[in-house]
């Protein structure tokens, strides 16, 4: 047998023996195009696909739409992908699609929004953190902080998530909550806390529920107040960790979006190349940055990092 033969032959015997390596992975997110947040996980999308070599497409709508969304699912399972990553702000408008991608053979993770759901809907996991855990962890140390009486400010009505960070926050606060739904618009959230921090002079705590979309422009509606008012905030921007550190504001909630973009394509690559997946879910938070560590991580925040 000549060598080229040779040759031949073994390479044949590695294609048939060693799994596919994974070619293209889409990720489809409800993320906002004005959204800090998802710029975040969409840099540790695409960092993930520089290290593993993999094309990733990172798809959102425009606005938070969730029929625009299934749509877009839909679209990245006619493409027939190597994996869909997804996140599932509303199980019940996007459920359909993604048990869709899951009946057609393709691997699902779902990131950020839906562990309650993930799995029944067919996922292989979820990376993200529990929201009503998280929520519950923030009350409780805003209560420690002597709170009393609350509003938890929703940038984004209908997001099951959100929700459950409020439900979470009523329950670890323990006082007096209520819940403030606004658009995702800077200008109106702070019109809209400025207007409740007036009507109710008893409130002494707000809990936004995005940092760069509320928690910003809550920590300048309560400045304006002029009283003493505890703000905190899920997720990290470098104005809010600013606010932190300055001591204008009381925490905020990391979950570490960077690893949710960047762990679910790496497990896609993994699992494509030698069939390996995680045995669960992956929390990827909640961490609450004070004042002592806020300095550390504002630059990497300003670096769309953390």
């Amino acid at each position: 047998m000549n060598t080229l033969l040779k040759g031949a032959l073994a390479a044949s015997a590695i294609a048939l023996t060693t799994p596919a390596f994974a070619q293209d992975i889409v990720v489809v997110s409800h993320g906002q195009a004005n959204d800090a947040f998802w710029n975040v996980v969409k840099n540790g999308v695409e960092q993930a696909g520089k290290d593993t070599g993999i094309n990733v497409d990172y798809r959102a709508p425009e606005t938070f739409d969730m029929v625009a969304m299934s749509q877009l699912i839909d679209a990245a399972v006619n493409q027939e992908p190597d994996g869909l990553i997804v996140s599932i702000p509303d199980a019940d408008a996007l459920g359909p699609s993604i048990e869709r991608a899951v009946a057609a053979g393709i691997p699902v993770i779902s990131i950020n929004s839906g562990s309650d759901v993930s799995k029944e809907l067919g996922a292989l996991l979820h990376v993200g953190q529990d929201e009503f855990d998280a929520g519950k962890a923030a009350g409780e140390k805003l209560a420690e902080m002597g709170g009393t009486n609350g509003i938890c400010v929703n940038h984004e009505v209908g997001n099951v998530s959100l929700d459950q960070r409020c439900d979470g926050f009523a329950e670890g606060f323990g006082g007096n909550v209520t819940v403030l739904p606004t658009s995702n618009d800077p200008t109106e959230i702070e019109s809209k806390v400025s207007a409740a921090l007036a009507s109710d002079e008893s409130v002494d705590t707000v809990m936004a529920l995005g940092a760069g979309t509320a928690g910003e422009p809550s920590v300048a509606a309560a400045k304006a107040s002029g009283r003493d008012v505890n703000v905190a905030s899920f997720d990290l921007s470098a104005n809010f960790l600013q606010s932190v550190v300055d001591g204008d504001a009381a925490f905020a909630v990391d979950q570490q979006q960077f690893l949710q973009g960047y762990l679910s394509v790496n497990f896609m690559a993994l699992n494509a190349k030698y069939g390996l997946m995680p045995g669960g879910n992956v929390p990827s938070g909640p961490n609450l940055v004070t004042s002592d560590k806020a300095a550390q991580v504002v630059e990497l925040s300003a670096q769309g990092i953390r």
